[in-house]
Formats: C-alpha cells, sequence, structure tokens
C-alpha cells in the first residue's frame, strides 16, 4: 500500500514535514509513505488555465498524477490566521477542478498538524476536513493536532514525543484499514 503524504508548509525545517516523517517512520509493515515534493512549484490557480482540452502545467499534472496513483493521502497542515495555507489550498484546486473529475474523489484521507501554538492546528484541521470532503474525498474520523511542536521534536526534526508517537501510529494505521478494499459479500 501507498500512502502520498502532502505536507502544506514549504520552510525548511518545518515540523508539519517532520511529523510527515514521523508518519512514514511509524506506518505499518508493507505500507510506504511518499512525501508529496513539489508543493512550491504548483502556480496559483487559474480557471482559463485549467479547462477541458488546455494542458495543465507539469507541476500541476504531476500532483495531479500522485494523488490519483497513491491508494490513500496523509495530509498534513500547519496553521495560518487560524486555517490552512495558501499553499495547500491551491493545490487542493487543481486537483480538485469539477470539469475534469476531482482527484480526491473517493480518495481515503486522513489528516494531522503542529503548530508552535497551544492548539496543535486544530482550527486548520477542522477547515482541512471540510475543504477536502467537498472535493470529494473519504476523511478518516479524528485528527493529530500537535501543540507546542518544538517541544516534542528534537533539533534534527525526529519525535521524541512517546505518546504522540502512538497517537500518530494509530491514525495512520486507522488510514491503512479505512483505505483497504471492502469485500464484498457473494
Amino acid at each position: 500500500m501507498r500512502i502520498l503524504a502532502l505536507v502544506g508548509s514549504l520552510r525548511s525545517g518545518s515540523f508539519n514535514v517532520a511529523l510527515a516523517r514521523a508518519a512514514a517512520e511509524l506506518a505499518p509493515a508493507g505500507v510506504e509513505v511518499e512525501l508529496f515534493d513539489g508543493l512550491e512549484l504548483v502556480p496559483p490557480y487559474h480557471q482559463d488555465v485549467d479547462e477541458p482540452g488546455r494542458e495543465p502545467p507539469p507541476a500541476v499534472q504531476d500532483l495531479r498524477a500522485k494523488i490519483e496513483s497513491a491508494d490513500a493521502l496523509l495530509v498534513v497542515t500547519p496553521e495560518y490566521n487560524g486555517s490552512i495555507p495558501g499553499v495547500l489550498k491551491n493545490a487542493i484546486d487543481w486537483a480538485s477542478a469539477r470539469h475534469r473529475g476531482s482527484s480526491f474523489r473517493n480518495k481515503t484521507v486522513a489528516i494531522a498538524g503542529a503548530s508552535t501554538g497551544a492548539f496543535g492546528a486544530i482550527w486548520a484541521q477542522q477547515d482541512l476536513r471540510r475543504v477536502l470532503g467537498i472535493a470529494g474525498a473519504r476523511v478518516i474520523e479524528g485528527e493529530v493536532p500537535v501543540a507546542h511542536a518544538h517541544d516534542v521534536f528534537d533539533e534534527s526534526g525526529r519525535l521524541r514525543d512517546p505518546l504522540l508517537a502512538e497517537r500518530l501510529r494509530k491514525h495512520v494505521a486507522a488510514l491503512v484499514r479505512e483505505s483497504a478494499p471492502v469485500a464484498v459479500a457473494a
């Protein structure tokens, strides 16, 4: 099984990238978590460029292809001004254009987020849940809010909080479980 991780932070040393990497390390055996690299290359959404019969920019083609080929998604977001960052919302807009069919359609998604504040990007995760649901994703129950992220990651970005590691491990396991094909009764 392959999970694509989309991280809404472009900052070097990002706690959200560190959280996605920790999720990859804690994933069940046989599960590969790939971090999408290239969010900063996705241009601002422009509906005139994204019309039927017109080739989207290469970074958008890459984003859509990776989302569509993944078995599930993990979307990790910081919180900017009480919501999701523009770069992440922009990527979601490109990947969910209605005229071509949303890349998120029926895709199972888990969400998480980290911030240096006291609430762990929980507002951003709530907004992300709504936006992804509208885009056609099946967002699993629960979030992983990481408050005071500067205290739970070490200087090299490794997760050092065992309780958080266990919550994250369970969240990724739930994503794997809920994205597994459902057996059809005969």
